[in-house]
Parts: C-alpha cells; sequence; structure tokens
C-alpha cells in the first residue's frame, strides 16, 4: 500500500487539533486525476471548517486550495499526466498526493510557478468575482478596501486599480498601509488610530471625488468593521461581506439599509461564481493572465511544513500576515 502524508483535522477547535497523518494513495476511477502536490494555500475557510462554524465532520483531511502536477489519471479524464493544475473549493487538498475531479482543474501557464498558482486560485478567483460580478468595478469606482495588506485585500486592490478605480485601504499598522499603497491605494487609514472609522473612510472618499460615500465596501473583517462599512457606503452603494476574520456578523434590523439610502448587502461566495465548468475555466483562464502579465502580483507571506500547519494557521487568525501563507507537503 502506497501512503501520503496528509493534515487532518481530528476534531473541531483550534489549530491545536491539527495533526500530520498518513494516508492511502487512492486509484484514480472515472474522470479523477491523482495529483502530486507542490503547495497549498492557507485560507480563512480552513479555520471555519475546523471550527464547526461550516460544517463537517472530523475527522477528515483539511485543505481548500493546491496546486501541483498530474502523476496519474482515470479513464475519460479531462487532464493528462505532466499537466500542471491548480483548483480550489474542493475540501482534502492539504496532502502529499491528492485525488480530485479533473473537471475542476485549472491549468496553470507555464509561465505561472506552482507555488503562485497555489497562493492566487482562491483568494484570486474570489477577488476576479467580487471586482467583475459581484459588484463591477468600472472608471472611476471609489473602493473601500478592509485588510488591504492580506492575501485578498491585495489582490482586490490591484484588480480594482487595473480596471480604473480608486481603494481607500485599511490596516493595522503603518508598515501593512505601506503596502497597501504599493499595491495601488490611494488613501490609506489605520483603523487602530482612527476613532471615527467611517467618517475617515467618507472623508478619504470626499478627497477622490466622492462626496456621498463609496460606491462599494469590500470587507472581509467582518464583525469588528461591518457598521463602519455600512456606513461609509454612499445611497445605494454596495456593502460585500465576505469574510468574518473578526468574528461573525450578528443579525441586524434591514431598516438599516432603507435609512442608508437604498443600500445593498451581500454574503458571496466563490462556490457560486464557478458553479459549472465554463465560468470556472474563464475565471481561471483571467486570473493567470494577469498574473502571467504582470499585472496582477502574488505575493508570499510564508511557508511551512505542515508539522508548522499549526503555526501558519495562529499567524493568520491573529491577523498577524502580509500576504499569503503556504503549506509545504
Amino acid at each position: 500500500m502506497t501512503t501520503t502524508t496528509a493534515l487532518v483535522v481530528t476534531r473541531h477547535g483550534g489549530p491545536e487539533v491539527l495533526e500530520v497523518q498518513e494516508r492511502e494513495v487512492p486509484v484514480p476511477g472515472h474522470g479523477e486525476a491523482l495529483v502530486e502536490v507542490a503547495a497549498g494555500g492557507v485560507n480563512f475557510i480552513d479555520a471555519y471548517q475546523r471550527e464547526g462554524i461550516y460544517p463537517t465532520d472530523p475527522p477528515y483531511v483539511q485543505g481548500f486550495e493546491a496546486a501541483g502536477t498530474v502523476r496519474a489519471v482515470g479513464e475519460g479524464a479531462a487532464v493528462a499526466v505532466g499537466d500542471r493544475v491548480a483548483w480550489s473549493m474542493t475540501i482534502g487538498l492539504h496532502a502529499g498526493t491528492v485525488l480530485a475531479d479533473s473537471e475542476k482543474l485549472l491549468p496553470v501557464p507555464d509561465g505561472v510557478e506552482l507555488e503562485t498558482a497555489a497562493a492566487a486560485t482562491l483568494q484570486g478567483m474570489t477577488a476576479h468575482a467580487l471586482v467583475t460580478d459581484v459588484h463591477r468595478v468600472e472608471e472611476g469606482t471609489v473602493a473601500l478596501v478592509h485588510a488591504a495588506a492580506g492575501g485578498v485585500g491585495q489582490l482586490l486592490t490591484q484588480m480594482i486599480v487595473n480596471r480604473g478605480g480608486h481603494v481607500i485601504a485599511t490596516a493595522g499598522s503603518a508598515a501593512k498601509l505601506e503596502i497597501a499603497r504599493s499595491r495601488g491605494a490611494l488613501e490609506t487609514i489605520d483603523y487602530s488610530e482612527v476613532e471615527d472609522l467611517s467618517g475617515a473612510v467618507r472623508e478619504a472618499a470626499d478627497r477622490l471625488g466622492a462626496t456621498k460615500g463609496v460606491h462599494v465596501a469590500y470587507d472581509g473583517v467582518g464583525k469588528a468593521t461591518f457598521d463602519d462599512s455600512l456606513a461609509s457606503l454612499r445611497p445605494r452603494g454596495t456593502m460585500v461581506l465576505f469574510g468574518g476574520a473578526s468574528g461573525q456578523v450578528p443579525p441586524f434590523d434591514l431598516q438599516r439599509l432603507n435609512a442608508g439610502g437604498s443600500l445593498y448587502v451581500t454574503r458571496p461566495s466563490l462556490a457560486h461564481f464557478i458553479a459549472d465548468r465554463e465560468e470556472l475555466m474563464t475565471r481561471g483562464r483571467e486570473l493567470f493572465e494577469e498574473i502571467d502579465s504582470g499585472r496582477l502580483d502574488i505575493a508570499i507571506g510564508g511557508r511551512y511544513p505542515f508539522a508548522e500547519a499549526a503555526e501558519a494557521y495562529r499567524a493568520l487568525e491573529g491577523r498577524a500576515t502580509t500576504g499569503k501563507l503556504l503549506l509545504i507537503p
């Protein structure tokens, strides 16, 4: 029996419940591919699943994003042995070798490193969906981006700027704000130093010509910033809540949307924006084209072996990171 190393969630809880185990390497069946993983991305969704916020049934192999090389295929597979691929939105990817539905595998161009693909696929397609479909960013769009030095934040900032928009970035330190500026943010706010965050955002929006507030707020922080995000919007502005790094947002009175100026609130999940293969392939192709062309830079903030995975997640959940963390089998 051939085995592979895997990172297993043994029970619901914090990073301490992670354990490195050996698992049997499966044989690919019809339409499946066996992928040797080069790297896996560290994401908040892993933590939400591990903690039981998103329903899971431990023990299970963790991981929602990876890239690697196809080593074996079953009959009718959509990929070939030797193909470089990346994929996400499928649990169980933090392992040395992973069995995959070949229809969900994205081809990685030769000009894109596999580690870069592993760092970009989930967050990159998420950011792409947020600026193209959830709220279409156009020339002159003024957008608020929270945690702009983080993985999604850096990608969002670059994509908004690439589409002619203007970014007001928030972060928790001067160093992180400098990162946001390097990605193209025109206005930056240290939310640890302002008492009235929404007021500071509105002042920044005014300097950018948005006198009534921002067109859209992209908020992956959640509980700590949600109210200020709503208060920063112009009438008919859009609040895009795509994560909860500071905790989940509690229920609120929908009349607040009316009082704020017929506001929109949405809670998107990438799964619904790559629901069919054609959309998945289009989104993945456009993402990798932006990376390959140099229009989108992927910042890797750290690489950890499986044995140090708990450290990586503590850093992520403690919001002590910039860029994307990777786990290397």
